[in-house]
């Protein structure tokens, strides 16, 4: 798949609610995401391997109700990388805290997959 195929179809996805096929389609075995703070379990940004990066959207899923949001791109960037924008209205399970987020998540391709992916958001404070 090129680039542009690789974009349309995550944001299909992730607009379809098929995040894990999406996973399990479009991204290397290997690939690497990138949180814009470190996670306080782990004490890194980084999550290495498809296997953990499910482990972060089970983590997610299982920590936070998701009521609404939408997804705008892809935005396309030189030749193996875009950017997809991400608004969501979620609440923490645990304090049952409602939020709003926007976030920017940068992808690179390589090869037909998608081997790195960056988040940006505002982490508060």
């Amino acid at each position: 798949m090129t680039r542009d195929q690789i974009a349309r179809a995550l944001v299909d996805h992730c607009r379809n609610g098929t995040e894990r096929e999406g996973l399990d389609t479009l991204y290397d075995a290997n690939a690497v995401s990138v949180e814009a703070v470190a996670n306080p379990q782990t004490g890194s940004a980084e999550t290495v391997g498809l296997a953990a990066i499910h482990g972060k959207h089970e983590w997610w899923a299982a920590n936070f109700e998701v009521h609404g949001g939408e997804v705008d791109g892809p935005f396309p960037h030189g030749d193996d990388r875009f950017a997809v924008m991400f608004k969501m209205d979620a609440t923490e399970k645990a304090s049952g805290t409602r939020f709003t987020m926007t976030e920017v998540g940068v992808y690179t391709v390589k090869d037909g997959k998608i081997v790195r992916e960056e988040f940006f958001y505002a982490s508060g404070g």
